[in-house]
């Protein structure tokens, strides 16, 4: 088995199932080096042991690898990770409009999700890394979103397309945490609350609907901010009149997402049946922070269509042109 694939399956599947983001990052490096090592080093295990960047555990695949060996950590995990689950809806899916990169709080590069969302069959993947309020993800300033913007954009290729956007924190007066002109700029905007989650109901409700009022805004990200399991814990969701933000959705065309991160699930079922009910379209996005978390499109699908969600309004079904149409 090769190397190199063999690392970089198991940071997939780590990634995946959510693990150490740091030992999920290890094989990715482990796999990069050993790309850029000449055959007497790479065969050398002694030589291949001291090279910076090759751990114990990465020296054992790599050695098991060349051995024509299937390696052993590779064997438990494909055993351990759920596999993916098929669905008509996921089936339809023809791109994600929430993923981050290295230049916030995901971990790896622009590129390296890129390749990742195109492996997938993706036909199109926005990059949403976080904007300046949010400080703990690196949240980008408006100098730094406008220099990342045309490398985005330049991953595109023949058959793929890769949008500039941004997960803008929703301020607690409804306003937007970055320039609206560059907003307008962008071609994707996930409009997401990060902070005082625990607000009181009608103001939380105000502020959203505020946020989902405004001209830039495409998508309102993870709406009650909940989290059902994970290392983080638990927490509840936001208290908020669904019927009037989701009936706001409906009336500016902006959609509710359906965040398929399994310790998310958000919205909660109910609020997928309230907002069936306005009318509203969805978004159903990964919220991917490192290559592997793509492929949760998955979980987010199985639990849409079992909600009653219609493919027809998931935007992230809808093909190029139409899409565009939609977010412009």
């Amino acid at each position: 088995m090769d190397p190199v694939v063999a690392l970089l399956e198991i940071a997939t599947l780590l990634e995946r199932e959510r693990a150490s983001r740091y030992r999920a990052k290890a094989f990715r490096q482990a796999a990069a080096t050993v790309q850029g090592l000449p055959d007497d080093v790479l065969n050398d295990p002694t030589g291949l042991r001291a090279t910076k960047g090759i751990g114990e555990s990465t020296f054992a695949v790599i050695r098991q690898a060349q051995a024509g060996e299937t390696p052993v950590y590779l064997v438990e995990l494909r055993g351990e990770v759920e596999p993916e689950r098929a669905s008509v809806l996921r089936g339809k899916l023809r791109g994600d409009l929430h993923a981050h990169t290295d230049w916030s709080d995901g971990t790896t590069s622009i590129g390296t999700m890129a390749a990742a969302a195109r492996a997938l069959g993706h036909e199109y993947l926005a990059i949403t890394d976080h904007s300046p309020r949010l400080r703990v993800a690196r949240g980008l300033s408006a100098e730094r979103l406008r220099e990342q913007m045309p490398l985005v954009r330049g991953e595109s290729t023949d058959g793929f397309t890769m949008f500039a956007g941004i997960e803008v924190d929703i301020l607690e007066d409804g306003a937007l945490d970055q320039d609206a002109e560059l907003l307008s700029a962008l071609d994707i905007v996930v409009a997401s609350v990060h902070s005082r989650l625990r607000m009181e109901s009608r103001p939380m409700t105000a502020r959203m609907i505020a946020a989902v009022g405004s001209p830039h805004v495409n998508v309102l990200g993870h709406c009650t901010g909940r989290l059902v399991q994970g290392e983080r814990g638990t927490r509840a969701p936001s208290q908020f009149d669904a019927r009037a933000v989701f009936d706001a959705c409906a009336e500016y065309g902006v959609a509710v997402e359906i965040n398929a991160r399994p310790e998310r699930q958000d919205p909660p079922d109910e609020l997928i049946a309230i907002a069936l009910d306005a009318g509203c379209l969805f978004s159903l996005d990964s919220d991917a922070h490192a290559p592997g978390q793509l492929s949760l499109l998955d979980y987010g699908a199985e639990r849409a269509e079992k909600a009653g969600v219609p493919a027809e309004r998931v935007v992230t079904t809808w093909g190029l042109e139409r899409l565009r149409a939609w977010a412009e």
